[in-house]
């Protein structure tokens, strides 16, 4: 008995001096504004085969996605509450469903959804991100090529809901590790992959024969490998050791490698490629540490649900609940000369370790032109949030 309260008295103290999950940025009064319906209307005139999509009606599967996991929460809590908006997960169960009845209807006449729901613009506009699947060489085993692990979630990692021990904490957790009867953080990256403090644990679901490669799949949370002899595999996200997260971009810009202008996926990349000597120590600038699993398809997002290229986006649950319906407006990098944009619905059912407030992370898919664009997009974009009306409840 002596051991537990010393167990829980090491862990409260910890949560107060170190382990709090970094609390949101407060947003202003305005983070949400009531939107013109005509204008957002006016986005979705050219339809929606920039996304991808023959037409609303493709929007079924993922919305039943997002339907799924909604259904899966308490209706009369609120999925947000914020100074200009409280939104219960009722009222957004009720918006995908009727959004899903009108799918048919809403090629023909997109004002329709003004009938039936109220916008909510994001104020001011929001930083639109991308993130892609990428493609790793793998194997089952190690050997000279190889050589890097690619590790399952520990058995000694653990999490706990801090908002159980107070309310100040609440949507908060502590991830952690015992030691001795000790708590401590996990293992930062530098630990794991240049001390070895997972090996001999049988953790290991691939090797990968690229450092960098391995480092931009713990960014991007998911992807494929493909093995030796020609088949492949999706590696899921399935937990991360609960330490910051360090944008390896902003390290570069700040030790004058790379110009703040110049920051992309690719330019990071080749920096990398160009300076092997220096690989090592920045990797480990970025303590936190992403864990997988294997899976016969994929991605998912944190609802656990299949992603839809160009529909899916990571957002901050703090602000944006998952599952929410929203119309973007942005312009995308051009790929060979093409231009790309996005002019309609997006559905949240990600989010990431990067991303908090105003800042939206749009999934791109799989390929190179999917790589090309996620790597290269970091733009301001008009965001407006879809609720159903209040006399539809």
């Amino acid at each position: 008995m002596n051991k537990l309260i010393h167990i829980i008295s090491a862990f409260l103290l910890a949560a107060v001096i170190w382990g709090c999950a970094p609390k949101p940025p407060e947003p202003d009064p305005a983070f949400y504004l009531r939107a013109d319906p005509d204008k957002v209307i006016s986005i979705l005139s050219d339809g929606l085969e920039s996304q991808g999509l023959a037409g609303w009606t493709d929007l079924k599967a993922p919305l039943e996605r997002s339907l799924t996991y909604v259904r899966s929460r308490d209706q009369q809590v609120h999925a947000v509450c914020l100074p200009d908006l409280c939104l219960k997960w009722g009222e957004l169960k009720k918006t995908l469903e009727i959004l899903l009845v009108l799918l048919p209807d809403i090629d023909r006449d997109p004002g329709i959804l003004k009938h039936y729901f109220d916008f909510y613009s994001i104020d001011p506009d929001i930083l639109l991100t991308g993130y892609y699947e990428p493609l790793l060489r793998a194997s089952e085993q190690p050997d000279q090529e190889y050589s890097y692990p690619v590790y399952s979630t520990p058995d000694d990692l653990m999490t706990v809901d801090l908002g159980r021990f107070h309310p100040r904490w609440k949507g908060q957790s502590l991830v952690y590790r015992l030691n001795d009867g000790r708590i401590e953080p996990y293992f930062d990256r530098a630990s794991i992959d240049l001390k070895g403090a997972l090996l001999g644990r049988d953790l290991e679901i691939a090797w990968v024969n690229d450092p960098v490669d391995l480092f931009f799949l713990h960014i991007q949370g998911s992807g494929r490998l493909k093995y030796p002899n020609g088949e492949s595999r999706h590696v899921l996200y399935a937990g991360r050791n609960g330490l910051q997260y360090v944008a390896l971009g902003r390290v570069l810009a700040d030790r004058g490698y790379l110009k703040p202008e110049e920051v992309t996926m690719q330019s990071i990349r080749k920096f990398l490629v160009e300076n092997p000597h220096l690989v090592d120590s920045l990797l480990i600038t970025n303590p936190s540490y992403i864990f997988f699993s294997l899976a016969d398809s994929g991605p998912k997002g944190s609802i656990g649900q299949i992603l839809t290229p160009f529909v899916s986006v990571a957002g901050d649950p703090a602000y944006i609940p998952w599952g929410s319906v929203m119309i973007l407006d942005a312009v995308l990098p051009e790929y060979q000369g093409i231009e790309n944009s996005v002019a309609g619905p997006v559905l949240v059912q990600d989010t990431g370790g990067a991303i908090r407030g105003r800042h939206l992370d749009l999934f791109c898919g799989f390929g190179e032109r999917s790589e090309f664009i996620a790597g290269q997009m970091k733009d301001r974009a008009d965001v407006y949030l879809m609720v159903i009306k209040n006399d539809q409840n």
